[in-house]
């Protein structure tokens, strides 16, 4: 299908980049309402509205009255036609600055945005991989023109080719915990560039491929400098859940601790016999580590927890002032928060998690569709 003269597409990298702006822009999302109410666009200045296609398709009348004429319009699908059918009716109708979102929302969850968090005490450098559409952080850690590449998301030629243009050589792929909400590039980005793929043993018992084990002590090296990678054994969320202090400025805190608030225990159906754990990593572990630490998670639940450019980031001391999570002084009172206040799964977690282990071996569009949805690792509400 071709765009009439009227409509302009719009990639997913262009809309990061407005909303990362702080940029006005209107949405009309013409999914069916479930879906849209289940995940959706979201941004500081983005309006939504959502009109299932079926009811456009006699005409946009009803579309119009309710979309403002001086706002840039973007409408968007779950692939692509029917928000170009729908943009191209309503530029007919004469509303201009009009565009339809490329590759629809299977194209928004899976675009990464590389933000620049910082430099290392030797000049090199860290940076989050934003995945918008999906509340998904990774990190790649560069030294002495080496790499490291932290929670990689499935789409692995985006952190190649960030390397290559930058003449960097990814040594290390490594995973805080065998994730449950969307499939791990971990191992497809090790077995690509030759480099070394890290688990944590206790999660990694069902895993039917080799792998280096994460643990305690066993310090990982990036680049001529020797910028450390020490892995800081912390379950709650899972039971093999791993930090990583980077540098001693950085703490790498996996689906442990979120900016505004904590992990949840429950998809590996472990959450009481985990939340101990939880609370021993939340309360003990971390209070251990420097206060001046960096926080970078692998998630964020709100759009409030992303700061000036994108970064996802916060020191660990305004945390334990700020996080409801880290301020349940009672036990019991942690663990009806953690335990009564999960939201829904994800979407096909069980199969993920299968998928992560190398058990089963879906296809691409496979994959797209397990993981269709947002992010539901973080335990909300405390």
């Amino acid at each position: 299908m071709n765009a009439s003269a009227g409509i302009k597409g719009m990639t997913s990298k262009e809309l990061t980049r407005r909303i990362l702006a702080k940029e006005d822009l209107f949405i009309l999302d013409v999914r069916n309402e479930n879906d849209y109410n289940d995940w959706r666009i979201e941004g500081e200045r983005i309006v939504s509205l959502n009109i299932p296609y079926f009811e456009l398709l006699d005409g946009v009348d009803n579309a119009l009255e309710q979309i403002p004429a001086n706002m840039k319009l973007l409408v968007v699908c779950a692939k692509e036609g029917s928000s170009m059918f729908v943009a191209e009716q309503i530029a007919d109708a004469g509303r201009t600055n009009v565009h339809y979102l490329e590759g629809g929302m299977k194209s928004w969850s899976e675009h990464l945005e590389p933000v620049f968090i910082g430099e290392l005490q030797d000049g090199g450098a860290v940076y989050q991989f934003l995945r918008l559409g999906k509340g998904c952080l990774s990190y790649m850690i560069v030294s002495g023109g080496e790499a490291a590449v932290i929670d990689a998301a499935r789409m692995t030629d985006r952190y190649m080719a960030f390397a290559q243009a930058r003449g960097i050589t990814i040594k290390h792929v490594l995973d805080t915990h065998l994730h449950a909400d969307h499939i791990s590039g971990g191992r497809q980005l090790a077995e690509r560039t030759g480099a070394a793929y890290w688990l944590p043993p206790k999660d990694a018992e069902e895993v039917t491929f080799a792998y280096e084990k994460l643990e305690d002590g066993r310090d990982i090296t990036v680049g001529r400098a020797v910028i450390r990678i020490q892995p800081v054994y912390s379950p709650g969320h899972t039971i093999g859940s791993t930090s990583f202090v980077v540098d001693a400025q950085y703490l790498l805190t996996g689906d442990i601790l979120f900016i505004e608030s904590i992990g949840r225990p429950d998809l590996a159906g472990r959450a009481e016999d985990w939340v101990g754990d939880l609370r021993d990593t939340l309360y003990d572990k971390y209070k251990e580590l420097s206060p001046e630490l960096l926080v970078l998670p692998a998630h964020y639940g709100k759009m409030s927890e992303l700061g000036e450019g994108g970064k996802v980031m916060a020191r660990l001391s305004d945390l334990y002032r700020h996080n409801p999570g880290l301020n349940l002084q009672e036990e019991e009172a942690f663990r009806r928060a953690v335990t009564e206040n999960l939201p829904p799964q994800p979407n096909a977690y069980e199969e993920i998690r299968q998928a992560n282990m190398g058990k089963i071996k879906p296809t691409e569009e496979e994959q797209r569709e397990m993981e269709t949805g947002p992010n539901r690792c973080a335990v909300h509400d405390q």
